[in-house]
């Protein structure tokens, strides 16, 4: 019997998957207990639409990852921090403070965690990596001046 699992089931499979079980351990185990649906036209129309909507989505969120990555590309922050003697900074730029400063002048709202970056302790000139994406990503230069 074709059932669609509701909820993850050892040794069958996770949520929202299609599998085939025998009738008695879905009628005894897998239905009593709110597992898994038969897999009737209804059940499996559902199904294709939420693999559909899935996919979609996905689609759509890579391609604005995209659109994110052509706009940073080769771009330049410019923040300012104090200072003591010989241009070490008291403390240091966090990813944060990139992640604020892309929002203030590129409209970019972006996570942190998605930056990477050496510790900045110093003035100068360095590179972030920013993950948007699986396999999508944009460097900027971040310059930390006075």
């Amino acid at each position: 019997m074709k059932v669609i699992l509701k909820k993850d089931v050892r040794g069958q499979g996770k949520a929202g998957e299609l599998v085939s079980v025998s009738d008695g351990y879905a009628r005894n185990f897998l239905f009593p207990r709110g597992l898994a649906v038969e897999a009737d036209s209804q059940a499996m129309n559902e199904f294709r639409n939420k693999e559909e909507s899935v996919k979609y989505h996905a689609a759509v969120e890579k391609q604005k990852a995209e659109e994110t990555a052509k706009l940073l590309k080769g771009k330049e922050l410019t923040l300012h921090a104090k200072a003591g003697q010989g241009g070490k900074l008291f403390g240091s730029v966090t990813s944060k403070e990139i992640a604020e400063e892309l929002k203030r002048s590129f409209g970019v709202e972006l996570d942190k965690r998605k930056i990477s970056m050496n510790d900045i302790k110093a003035y100068g000139s360095y590179t972030a990596e920013i993950r948007l994406h699986a396999g999508i990503t944009a460097t900027v230069t971040v310059t930390v001046t006075e």
